[in-house]
């Protein structure tokens, strides 16, 4: 008899185990409480507009490559990619912004051109920064983060002030043009915390960014999703969407069954890519391992609240992905991670896939997508997001030269409510957990649950992080660890 795992969610982590673990012959039956797969990467289709509501970055391929070829096979084979040329342009005030494009070669011109010099000292930077990618994402994260020992190699030891020091320190010590070091700090708010907070080691996505790329799925991020949906398929996993979970049944210690529309499904193992918080809520509470207060004193990756909007014209003066750093980097920061409040004046972040890709929208229209990062657990009403929208909208319209106000189609938004409605998340937050030091590896949520045999978590809030290649990877780590534990 094949020992049968319940998968609780599906988003990138929770279907990358599914496949995982189908493969190595478990009976693999995914629950996923919306409509469609995917978790926080979905999609929104609106009067021929085509929108990710969640990830729009595709960054790491080598990350989505091996995990494909786990299974014999490419991305290729499920999706076309191509390489952004630019990679993204980041505003400081109006018409005023630097160009990041496909290659190091073109940025250390347009550095050089800001700082005369600076292009010495990016490649030195880089150099680093590859080193550690090398180190990082081809061995440490794909360790299962459950002994402080993995993170001790001979090559990490070299590298042990790199976990003492920040990026900040590293970056404003090699470059003295902030417009510079904003661009270079930027990355590790993928990483969901301030770059003082964040380890020098964590350079690596600083390679990520200049070393390797930005690409687009054609036809948007969600391909990928529907990618490993389907490759989850051809392995025999069973998805069951419109599920929400309601109780994980734990009899004398060990996880037996879950309970969902009613019905009991028994199982020999269960697997939680749902938010981790939320996942023990569905326990009594002898078998909770973090407390409520173990949460609270955690450092949170930010939430955001996200406008998908329909444009009427094709836009100027923007890129596929273009960043507005017009206003104080610290003073938000502050705002997510020091004392949370809505910020007064937000940077934003802003993404027009139909510049690339004709699919996100019809014909002469413009598809765009807004993200403000906020700090989770904030009061969320639809007047601060109206609030917000005009603001941003606003700077947008002054910044790039443009008026488009009056060429809005339609405007959906997406918010600190949305994220706890839609995906039980915690506060509301949108990437997970912080990776500061303390919150590195072996030092975040187990992937094993330490209360309740056969109980196993993936995904964001455990290791390696936040993120989607970090993601895929989780779900590689929690299946490794399964199959050690339980070999058929």
């Amino acid at each position: 008899m094949k020992q049968r795992i319940s998968i609780i969610g599906s988003g990138f982590s929770a279907l990358a185990a599914s496949c995982y673990l189908a493969r190595d012959g478990y009976e693999v039956t995914i629950f996923e409480k919306n409509k469609t797969v995917g978790g926080r990467a979905r999609q929104l289709k609106k009067e021929g507009f085509t929108f990710d509501i969640g990830p729009t970055w595709y960054w790491m391929p080598d990350v989505f490559e091996r995990f494909f070829a786990d299974f014999n096979t490419t991305p290729e084979t499920y999706y076309t990619l191509e390489k952004l040329n630019p990679a993204y342009s980041v505003y400081f005030g109006k018409e005023d912004y630097i160009t990041i494009e496909d290659t190091l070669e073109k940025i250390c011109i347009a550095f050089e051109k800001e700082e005369p010099g600076s292009s010495k000292q990016l490649m030195k930077f880089i150099d680093n920064a590859q080193n550690n990618y090398d180190v990082a994402i081809k061995d440490l994260v794909y360790r299962p983060g459950v002994s402080p020992f993995e993170l001790v190699t001979p090559v990490t030891m070299k590298k042990i002030g790199q976990f003492f020091s920040t990026i900040k320190k590293d970056v404003r010590k090699a470059f003295k043009n902030d417009r510079l070091a904003m661009i270079l700090e930027f990355p590790v708010l993928f990483l969901g915390a301030k770059p003082d907070d964040t380890p020098s080691f964590y350079s690596f996505m600083n390679y990520a960014d200049f070393g390797i790329g930005t690409f687009h799925p054609k036809k948007g991020m969600y391909q990928v999703i529907l990618a490993i949906e389907a490759l989850a398929k051809s392995l025999g996993v069973t998805i069951k969407t419109e599920n929400s979970i309601d109780k994980i049944i734990v009899d004398n210690g060990k996880a037996v069954s879950i309970v969902t529309n009613g019905i009991n499904y028994k199982s020999d193992i269960i697997l939680s890519g749902a938010d981790y918080h939320h996942t023990e809520t569905l326990l009594d509470s002898k078998y909770v391992q973090y407390s409520q207060n173990y949460w609270e004193k955690k450092t949170f990756a930010p939430s955001s609240l996200l406008f998908y909007v329909g444009f009427d014209k094709k836009l100027k003066n923007v890129n596929h992905h273009t960043l507005f750093f017009d206003v104080d980097f610290d003073v938000h920061a502050k705002a997510i991670y020091d004392t949370p409040k809505w910020p007064e004046n937000p940077l934003f972040y802003a993404s027009f896939p139909s510049i690339t890709d004709d699919h996100a929208a019809p014909n002469g229209k413009e598809a765009g997508i807004f993200l403000i990062p906020l700090a989770p657990g904030l009061e969320d009403t639809p007047e601060l997001r109206t609030l917000y929208f005009n603001k941003i909208i606003e700077r947008f319209e002054s910044l790039t030269s443009q008026s488009v106000k009056k060429n809005i189609i339609f405007k959906e938004s997406f918010c600190v409510n949305d994220f706890i409605n839609d995906y039980n998340s915690y506060k509301g937050n949108a990437y997970g957990m912080a990776n500061t030091l303390l919150q590195t590896a072996f030092l975040r949520p187990k992937l094993k649950s330490k209360k309740v045999s056969n109980l196993y978590f993936t995904g964001q809030l455990t290791v390696p992080g936040p993120g989607v290649p970090p993601s895929l990877i989780s779900g590689k780590l929690v299946a490794e660890l399964i199959k050690k534990h339980h070999s058929n």
